[in-house]
């Protein structure tokens, strides 16, 4: 049965920018061994599989795989199918649209603003609130499984960690972006700090961005998950929430951030993080950014 599909840029609005992701629809049908081998097909970071709600009053039901294995929750995926679905159900014409997506995380609401029959830009609330969940190795292991020195890990109250709101990624905070861009995963002594029981991403970020307008610079290896490096990460900037607050402690009130991911790669991503702040505890946190489609077709698997 053949089954449409589409493929868009995410964390961007330029087509050959951000984050590709595969988006196909009319999921039902297909058991988890089939979208783990369609993922591979695409050879992409994500690619989703869209099916009918389990609730009629939600969008669509989603399932997420890597090349190498299925995700509960990730970020870039639900912003680009959270957009396609919207042109899809207003034909292009620009305007807002709200809805729910299910995910193996939980129900994930989403604001959506569609600019045209070809982009738009969503937000989503995080079904879950980022949490620390386990430390790290010290810092000469960091460093040896990064190829850098130790006096490169850590700035200011920033100290390595690991947070998860959904997906566990190892946060290593860098002196500067020279380090974040000489930063490389080390064989077996990456799979020694990050692998094994952790079997966590990791997420190297500094305070030193390429735009005085934005607040982080960022790059993502997972290559435990068949990704050697993400262009633009949600899941880690859903986690990345709790890092700010731990470590910055912003006051009460809304706090809006922009990371900046994918450059080292040529696929310059943006991602936008809010959060709101009530007695000094994390109420609420919304990741967001752009998605334009690059391409559609038919799956014949």
């Amino acid at each position: 049965m053949p089954r449409r599909f589409y493929t868009l840029d995410v964390f961007t609005s330029e087509v050959l920018t951000g984050n590709p992701l595969a988006v196909v629809l009319d999921a039902e049908g297909l058991d988890g061994e089939r979208m783990q081998r369609i993922a591979r097909e695409f050879n992409l970071s994500e690619t989703v599989f869209a099916a009918e709600p389990v609730k009629a009053e939600d969008r669509a039901s989603l399932r997420i795989f890597t090349p190498a294995r299925e995700l509960p929750f990730a970020g870039h995926p639900t912003v680009g199918t959270a957009v396609l679905l919207a042109i899809l159900d207003r034909g292009g014409r620009p305007g807002e649209e709200s809805f729910v997506l299910e995910e193996k995380v939980g129900l994930v609401p989403c604001a959506i603003e569609v600019a045209s029959a070809e982009r738009g830009r969503a937000r989503f609330t995080l079904p879950r609130l980022p949490e620390r969940v386990d430390d790290l190795p010290d810092k000469a292991n960091l460093a040896r499984a990064l190829g850098l020195d130790p006096s490169a890990i850590g700035y200011g109250a920033h100290q390595p960690a690991v947070y998860s709101a959904g997906n566990a990624f190892g946060c290593v905070p860098l002196r500067d972006r020279e380090a974040v861009t000489r930063a490389r995963p080390r064989g077996e002594a990456f799979a020694d700090a990050f692998g094994g029981a952790l079997n966590a991403g990791c997420y190297v970020y500094c305070a030193d961005p390429i735009d005085p307008a934005h607040a982080y610079h960022a790059r993502m290896f997972a290559p435990n998950a068949g990704i050697a490096e993400d262009p633009a990460t949600g899941s880690a900037a859903a986690a990345f929430a709790g890092v700010i607050m731990a470590n910055d402690r912003p006051g009460d009130g809304e706090h809006s951030y922009v990371i900046e991911q994918g450059d080292a790669m040529g696929r310059p991503s943006r991602i936008t993080l809010s959060l709101s702040v009530v007695g000094n505890h994390l109420k609420q946190a919304m990741v967001g950014g752009g998605a334009v489609i690059v391409s559609e077709g038919h799956l014949r698997a």
